[in-house]
């Protein structure tokens, strides 16, 4: 059930006084804003991005929704929204071409922090907003939208992949290692995928740009730590009970029961929740067995956010509303409306969504069975290597006789820009 939630809080006329000169300079200058202003009912228009679900009428219009709920809540002001479709995976590349053209207000996935910093277009977020965005959320959620002290967006939800699994093949014992649940039945995971790869290579000790910012120490998928992953994983893709999910291979499985576990995101809930109904378990990532030892998978994980653009005319309220749309009450709304998993500490709190198992799967795949995926820009290099040797394990040029041999070129590609 929906919550009401209290409006946001305002500043009081002294603090507005004290920091509305911080507000216009920071906006002008480079984009940090640490103030908030009452308004004096001047004309406003905010051009708002999201992707197209969350303004479909099959959906809720979820953003048209919200926005005239922020409206609502400020009476001072007199909004006009403009909306505009973009993905959380493609906005930062549209807004950082034409900054200038682009909403004062979209939604970003935060591995794409980089592209909008470098391109001077992601404003920061300081003082009270700064504060009450770290209080709302947990250390491991700011750390993901935070660089160089600063913290440039209002996280909506936790970004990453776990498991599905079909209850009636598997215990809740089983799940907790792979290499049992293979014994079980038939396991699908995007092996040619390199955003699910790595999770085996994590868990023996490999390391990309040591704790994910610094680029300096490179990326470590190198030596025998990373040799035995190779040979692991040759031998999970003969065994007969897995097979490699591609192309919505996985969620076909699934549906004519050839398939009893898979690994994806929240993306894919409700789909699941159809074919395996009541059946439907999910999970955090299990461990696999390596040389008689067990190594726990871990997920690439980040965040979705609501940027505010630099170049705002209204930076005052595109920040209140990113703070809305980031808040309890809006994402409250995400979840009832589209089962977008909410990520403020209060709403986790709550009974009725702590109780969700898929809320539950999601925040300790994040907490507990995840690394944030660094958003460093060397990380470009790393994409292609892991694809390509999921890719020749597949198609058998990988074998144990060259493992080693592959595994050192797929180190030495991922610690390479290309060029020299």
């Amino acid at each position: 059930m929906r919550k009401n939630w209290s409006a946001p809080r305002l500043l009081s006329r002294r603090d507005f006084l004290r920091l509305s000169a911080v507000a216009a300079g920071t906006a002008a200058a480079g984009g940090m804003l640490s103030g908030c202003s009452e308004g004096s009912g001047e004309n406003v228009r905010l051009m708002v991005w999201s992707p197209s679900q969350d303004q479909a009428k099959d959906s809720g219009e979820w953003l048209q929704t919200c926005c005239d709920r922020f409206a609502e809540l400020h009476p001072e002001w007199n909004i006009t929204f403009v909306y505009g479709v973009a993905d959380e995976a493609g906005a930062a590349g549209t807004v950082s071409q034409d900054a200038e053209a682009s909403a004062d207000v979209f939604m970003f996935a935060n591995d794409t922090l980089t592209t909008l910093t470098d391109a001077g277009a992601l404003a920061k977020f300081g003082g009270i907003y700064a504060d009450e965005i770290s209080a709302s959320n947990s250390p491991s959620l700011v750390d993901s939208l935070t660089m160089d002290d600063y913290i440039y967006g209002v996280p909506f939800t936790t970004n990453t992949w776990f498991m599905y699994y079909d209850k009636s093949t598997f215990s809740e014992d089983d799940i907790k290692n792979l290499d049992t649940m293979l014994t079980k039945g038939v396991v699908s995971f995007p092996f040619t995928n390199s955003w699910y790869l790595p999770a085996f290579y994590f868990g023996n000790g490999c390391t990309l740009f040591g704790d994910g910012t610094q680029e300096e120490l490179g990326v470590d998928f190198a030596g025998q730590k990373a040799v035995d992953v190779t040979n692991y994983l040759i031998d999970l893709y003969n065994n007969p009970n897995f097979t490699v999910d591609a192309d919505g291979s996985g969620m076909a499985g699934l549906r004519d029961g050839s398939i009893k576990a898979i690994f994806t995101g929240s993306w894919d809930a409700e789909a699941i929740k159809e074919i395996l109904g009541d059946n439907m378990g999910v999970a955090a990532l299990p461990t696999f067995t390596l040389n008689g030892e067990e190594k726990q998978m871990y997920a690439y994980a980040g965040s979705k956010a609501i940027g505010v653009n630099t170049n705002s005319k209204y930076m005052v309220q595109a920040i209140q509303l990113a703070l809305y749309l980031g808040g309890p009450e809006a994402q409250q709304l995400h979840y009832d409306l589209r089962t977008v998993i909410p990520c403020n500490t209060e709403l986790l709190a709550d009974p009725a969504i702590a109780s969700d198992e898929l809320v539950a799967a999601q925040n300790d795949t994040f907490d507990r069975t995840s690394i944030l995926q660094p958003f460093v820009s060397g990380m470009s290099n790393c994409w292609t290597p892991v694809e390509n040797m999921g890719k020749g394990i597949r198609s058998g040029t990988i074998t144990h006789d060259n493992a080693a041999e592959q595994t050192q070129a797929m180190n030495d590609a991922m610690n390479s820009d290309g060029i020299s």
